[in-house]
């Protein structure tokens, strides 16, 4: 059974988002296992913090999650032309004490869904000298990039479009085959 971890790049609750994730769930093709990264309660990194009280437990959790996993999907808004402050805080933390090695050759896939006319092709481009300062093997064979969301989920953020929806099919089929 192939393992990914899943990391919408979002807190907000109507996130778009988090939706292609959760449209990825019933995407996910046979043989493959779509195992949810959740970043709510993970603080701004802070040295001091760490060094006082150590990782935060959801910080732990989410390690043992990479380090189980076979490859690591980031689904990633874009924000002003670049990536989410959240989710990079999340991998800063991640990366902490051992949580480092798990990152180390992983394979690393980023798609994301916008409001706007480019989808996430910025930020997808942005993440890559973190994936590179990681040391993860970024996955290239194909792209996503939802753009005009507003117009492909529905007012429950239900993935509405069936032309995005074999999109992400075919996405995540290659990049599920590419971890086997």
């Amino acid at each position: 059974m192939t393992r990914i971890l899943a990391i919408a790049g979002s807190l907000r609750a109507a996130s778009f988002n988090a939706a292609l994730l959760r449209a990825a769930l019933a995407e996910t093709p046979e043989g493959t296992t779509l195992d949810i990264g959740d970043m709510h309660g993970v603080p701004l990194y802070d040295g001091d913090l760490e060094e006082a009280e150590g990782l935060p437990a959801q910080v732990v959790a989410l390690q043992g999650q990479l380090a189980a996993a076979d490859g690591l999907l980031l689904v990633s808004p874009e924000y002003n032309g670049s990536i989410p402050g959240v989710l990079k805080n999340t991998l800063d933390w991640m990366s902490r004490g051992k949580g480092l090695a798990a990152f180390k050759g992983k394979p690393v896939a980023v798609i994301g869904a916008s409001p706007g006319g480019f989808g996430t092709v910025l930020a997808q481009a942005h993440w890559a000298p973190v994936m590179r300062s990681l040391g993860m093997r970024p996955w290239h064979d194909a792209r996503l990039m939802v753009s005009r969301a507003g117009n492909v989920f529905d007012a429950d953020l239900n993935l509405t479009d069936d032309a995005v929806r074999k999109q992400l099919a075919d996405y995540l089929a290659g990049y599920a085959a590419s971890l086997r």
